[in-house]
Protein backbone atom coordinates (compact mmCIF):
# COMPACT_ATOMS: atom_id res chain seq x y z
CA UNK A 1 0.00 0.00 0.00
CA UNK A 2 1.37 3.40 -1.00
CA UNK A 3 1.98 5.92 1.78
CA UNK A 4 0.34 8.68 -0.30
CA UNK A 5 -2.04 8.21 -3.19
CA UNK A 6 -3.70 10.84 -5.36
CA UNK A 7 -6.63 9.70 -7.50
CA UNK A 8 -8.10 11.63 -10.42
CA UNK A 9 -7.41 14.94 -8.68
CA UNK A 10 -8.69 18.12 -10.29
CA UNK A 11 -8.74 21.78 -9.30
CA UNK A 12 -10.17 24.89 -10.95
CA UNK A 13 -10.28 28.55 -10.01
CA UNK A 14 -13.30 30.01 -11.73
CA UNK A 15 -13.06 29.03 -15.39
CA UNK A 16 -9.33 28.25 -15.16
CA UNK A 17 -8.68 24.51 -14.89
CA UNK A 18 -5.36 24.19 -13.07
CA UNK A 19 -5.12 20.42 -12.44
CA UNK A 20 -6.71 17.75 -14.61
CA UNK A 21 -7.08 14.13 -13.54
CA UNK A 22 -3.87 13.81 -11.50
CA UNK A 23 -2.92 10.28 -10.42
CA UNK A 24 0.15 9.72 -8.25
CA UNK A 25 1.41 7.32 -5.62
CA UNK A 26 4.41 7.70 -3.32
CA UNK A 27 5.91 4.97 -1.16
CA UNK A 28 7.01 5.54 2.42
CA UNK A 29 10.57 6.87 2.63
CA UNK A 30 10.65 7.73 -1.06
CA UNK A 31 11.63 11.01 -2.70
CA UNK A 32 9.36 11.99 -5.58
CA UNK A 33 10.57 14.73 -7.89
CA UNK A 34 7.62 16.69 -9.27
CA UNK A 35 9.09 18.47 -12.26
CA UNK A 36 7.50 20.96 -14.62
CA UNK A 37 7.69 24.51 -15.93
CA UNK A 38 6.45 27.57 -14.06
CA UNK A 39 2.66 27.67 -14.08
CA UNK A 40 2.20 23.93 -14.60
CA UNK A 41 0.28 23.45 -11.34
CA UNK A 42 3.04 22.12 -9.06
CA UNK A 43 2.32 24.51 -6.18
CA UNK A 44 -1.43 23.92 -6.40
CA UNK A 45 -0.90 20.16 -6.24
CA UNK A 46 1.28 20.50 -3.14
CA UNK A 47 -1.31 22.73 -1.46
CA UNK A 48 -4.02 20.15 -2.15
CA UNK A 49 -1.90 17.32 -0.74
CA UNK A 50 -1.18 19.46 2.33
CA UNK A 51 -4.97 19.89 2.76
CA UNK A 52 -4.72 23.67 2.53
CA UNK A 53 -7.34 23.62 -0.23
CA UNK A 54 -10.17 21.34 -1.31
CA UNK A 55 -9.91 19.58 -4.68
CA UNK A 56 -12.64 20.13 -7.22
CA UNK A 57 -12.66 16.40 -7.92
CA UNK A 58 -10.82 13.25 -6.94
CA UNK A 59 -9.36 12.08 -3.65
CA UNK A 60 -6.19 12.05 -1.55
CA UNK A 61 -5.35 8.97 0.53
CA UNK A 62 -2.82 8.79 3.34
CA UNK A 63 -1.87 5.20 4.18
CA UNK A 64 -5.05 4.02 2.49
CA UNK A 65 -7.41 6.44 4.27
CA UNK A 66 -9.05 9.19 2.28
CA UNK A 67 -8.28 12.55 3.89
CA UNK A 68 -9.64 14.99 1.32
CA UNK A 69 -13.08 16.16 2.33
CA UNK A 70 -12.57 15.43 6.02
CA UNK A 71 -14.02 17.84 8.62
CA UNK A 72 -11.64 20.59 9.72
CA UNK A 73 -10.65 18.91 13.00
CA UNK A 74 -9.56 15.72 11.23
CA UNK A 75 -7.81 17.71 8.51
CA UNK A 76 -5.75 19.53 11.14
CA UNK A 77 -4.76 16.20 12.69
CA UNK A 78 -3.71 14.87 9.27
CA UNK A 79 -1.74 18.04 8.51
CA UNK A 80 0.26 17.57 11.69
CA UNK A 81 1.77 14.54 9.98
CA UNK A 82 2.97 16.79 7.15
CA UNK A 83 5.33 19.69 6.68
CA UNK A 84 5.40 22.12 3.77
CA UNK A 85 8.04 24.62 2.71
CA UNK A 86 6.75 27.29 0.35
CA UNK A 87 8.81 28.87 -2.40
CA UNK A 88 8.46 32.26 -0.71
CA UNK A 89 8.28 31.50 3.01
CA UNK A 90 6.93 34.02 5.51
CA UNK A 91 8.88 34.62 8.70
CA UNK A 92 7.33 35.45 12.04
CA UNK A 93 8.42 38.78 13.54
CA UNK A 94 10.86 37.18 15.94
CA UNK A 95 14.29 35.60 16.12
CA UNK A 96 15.44 32.72 13.96
CA UNK A 97 15.35 30.36 16.95
CA UNK A 98 11.81 31.39 17.85
CA UNK A 99 10.71 30.89 14.24
CA UNK A 100 12.05 27.35 14.17
CA UNK A 101 10.76 26.36 17.61
CA UNK A 102 7.27 27.85 17.17
CA UNK A 103 5.71 24.64 15.84
CA UNK A 104 7.09 22.72 18.81
CA UNK A 105 5.55 25.29 21.15
CA UNK A 106 2.15 24.91 19.48
CA UNK A 107 2.40 21.13 19.62
CA UNK A 108 3.04 21.40 23.34
CA UNK A 109 4.86 18.11 23.86
CA UNK A 110 8.29 19.45 24.84
CA UNK A 111 9.63 21.63 27.62
CA UNK A 112 11.35 24.90 26.70
CA UNK A 113 14.85 23.40 26.93
CA UNK A 114 13.91 20.50 24.65
CA UNK A 115 12.35 22.88 22.14
CA UNK A 116 15.50 24.96 22.04
CA UNK A 117 17.76 21.93 21.64
CA UNK A 118 15.67 20.55 18.78
CA UNK A 119 15.51 23.94 17.06
CA UNK A 120 19.28 24.37 17.32
CA UNK A 121 19.85 20.92 15.79
CA UNK A 122 17.47 21.73 12.94
CA UNK A 123 19.31 24.98 12.25
CA UNK A 124 22.62 23.16 12.28
CA UNK A 125 21.28 20.65 9.75
CA UNK A 126 20.49 23.46 7.28
CA UNK A 127 23.80 25.25 7.85
CA UNK A 128 22.52 28.11 10.01
CA UNK A 129 24.23 27.53 13.35
CA UNK A 130 24.99 30.90 14.91
CA UNK A 131 21.88 32.54 13.47
CA UNK A 132 19.66 31.74 16.46
CA UNK A 133 19.40 35.27 17.87
CA UNK A 134 19.11 37.13 14.57
CA UNK A 135 15.91 38.78 13.36
CA UNK A 136 14.52 36.32 10.80
CA UNK A 137 13.05 39.08 8.65
CA UNK A 138 16.43 40.71 8.03
CA UNK A 139 17.92 37.66 6.32
CA UNK A 140 18.30 36.90 2.63
CA UNK A 141 15.74 34.93 0.63
CA UNK A 142 17.99 31.88 0.59
CA UNK A 143 18.50 32.04 4.35
CA UNK A 144 14.74 32.35 4.88
CA UNK A 145 14.22 29.24 2.76
CA UNK A 146 16.61 27.33 4.98
CA UNK A 147 14.87 28.61 8.12
CA UNK A 148 11.54 27.46 6.67
CA UNK A 149 13.03 24.02 6.01
CA UNK A 150 14.37 23.84 9.57
CA UNK A 151 10.93 24.92 10.83
CA UNK A 152 9.40 21.99 8.95
CA UNK A 153 11.89 19.24 9.77
CA UNK A 154 12.07 20.08 13.49
CA UNK A 155 8.55 18.63 13.73
CA UNK A 156 9.73 15.34 12.18
CA UNK A 157 6.92 15.12 9.61
CA UNK A 158 6.02 11.85 7.95
CA UNK A 159 5.42 13.69 4.67
CA UNK A 160 7.55 16.68 3.64
CA UNK A 161 6.35 18.85 0.74
CA UNK A 162 8.87 21.24 -0.80
CA UNK A 163 8.17 23.93 -3.39
CA UNK A 164 11.40 24.88 -5.20
CA UNK A 165 13.39 24.49 -1.94
CA UNK A 166 16.79 25.43 -3.38
CA UNK A 167 15.74 28.06 -5.92
CA UNK A 168 17.48 30.91 -4.06
CA UNK A 169 20.48 28.98 -2.78
CA UNK A 170 24.05 28.93 -4.01
CA UNK A 171 25.26 25.57 -5.42
CA UNK A 172 27.09 24.57 -2.23
CA UNK A 173 24.07 25.24 0.01
CA UNK A 174 21.73 23.54 -2.48
CA UNK A 175 23.91 20.42 -2.48
CA UNK A 176 23.90 20.35 1.33
CA UNK A 177 20.10 20.59 1.39
CA UNK A 178 19.83 17.77 -1.14
CA UNK A 179 22.00 15.59 1.10
CA UNK A 180 19.85 16.48 4.11
CA UNK A 181 16.67 15.49 2.25
CA UNK A 182 18.19 12.18 1.19
CA UNK A 183 19.04 11.47 4.81
CA UNK A 184 15.51 12.28 5.93
CA UNK A 185 13.98 10.04 3.29
CA UNK A 186 16.25 7.22 4.37
CA UNK A 187 14.42 7.28 7.70
CA UNK A 188 10.71 7.77 8.30
CA UNK A 189 10.08 10.78 6.07
CA UNK A 190 8.48 10.70 2.62
CA UNK A 191 9.46 13.69 0.46
CA UNK A 192 7.88 15.39 -2.56
CA UNK A 193 10.04 18.05 -4.19
CA UNK A 194 8.43 20.35 -6.76
CA UNK A 195 11.04 21.86 -9.04
CA UNK A 196 11.80 22.90 -12.61
CA UNK A 197 15.43 21.84 -12.09
CA UNK A 198 16.12 18.53 -13.83
CA UNK A 199 19.64 18.34 -12.38
CA UNK A 200 18.21 18.43 -8.86
CA UNK A 201 15.74 15.66 -9.72
CA UNK A 202 18.58 13.58 -11.08
CA UNK A 203 20.60 14.00 -7.88
CA UNK A 204 17.74 13.60 -5.45
CA UNK A 205 14.66 11.76 -6.63
CA UNK A 206 13.88 8.05 -6.52
CA UNK A 207 10.99 8.57 -8.91
CA UNK A 208 9.90 11.48 -11.09
CA UNK A 209 6.52 12.79 -12.24
CA UNK A 210 6.36 15.38 -15.02
CA UNK A 211 3.56 17.93 -14.70
CA UNK A 212 2.76 20.04 -17.76
CA UNK A 213 -0.36 22.11 -18.31
CA UNK A 214 -2.02 20.63 -15.25
CA UNK A 215 -1.54 17.01 -16.36
CA UNK A 216 0.95 14.30 -15.47
CA UNK A 217 2.58 13.58 -18.82
CA UNK A 218 5.09 10.99 -17.60
CA UNK A 219 6.01 9.27 -14.34
CA UNK A 220 8.31 6.48 -13.28
CA UNK A 221 11.76 5.70 -11.99
CA UNK A 222 14.23 8.56 -12.20
CA UNK A 223 16.52 6.74 -14.62
CA UNK A 224 13.63 5.91 -16.95
CA UNK A 225 12.27 9.45 -17.04
CA UNK A 226 15.41 11.57 -16.96
CA UNK A 227 17.97 9.16 -18.37
CA UNK A 228 21.55 9.19 -17.17
CA UNK A 229 23.90 12.14 -17.03
CA UNK A 230 26.61 11.77 -19.62
CA UNK A 231 29.89 13.54 -20.15
CA UNK A 232 29.20 16.84 -21.85
CA UNK A 233 25.48 16.88 -21.19
CA UNK A 234 22.32 14.94 -20.52
CA UNK A 235 21.21 11.87 -22.40
CA UNK A 236 17.87 11.69 -24.17
CA UNK A 237 14.60 11.05 -22.43
CA UNK A 238 13.75 7.36 -22.29
CA UNK A 239 9.97 7.55 -22.31
CA UNK A 240 8.82 6.62 -25.85
CA UNK A 241 7.42 9.61 -27.68
CA UNK A 242 8.10 11.94 -24.76
CA UNK A 243 10.08 15.13 -25.23
CA UNK A 244 10.85 18.13 -23.09
CA UNK A 245 7.72 20.28 -23.29
CA UNK A 246 9.38 23.54 -22.26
Amino acid sequence: MAFLEVRNLGKSYGQAEILKGINLSVEKGEILGLIGPTGSGKTTLLRLIDLLEEPGQGSILLEGREVSGWPEKERIAARRRMGMVFQKPVMFKSTVLENVSFGLLVRGKEEAKQREEKARRALQSVGLSGYEGRDANTLSGGEMQRIALARAIVLEPELLLLDEPTANLDPRSASAIDSLLQGLAGGRTTVIVATHNMAQCRRLADRVAVLVGGRITASGKREDILGQEEEGGISGWKVPGFHLPW
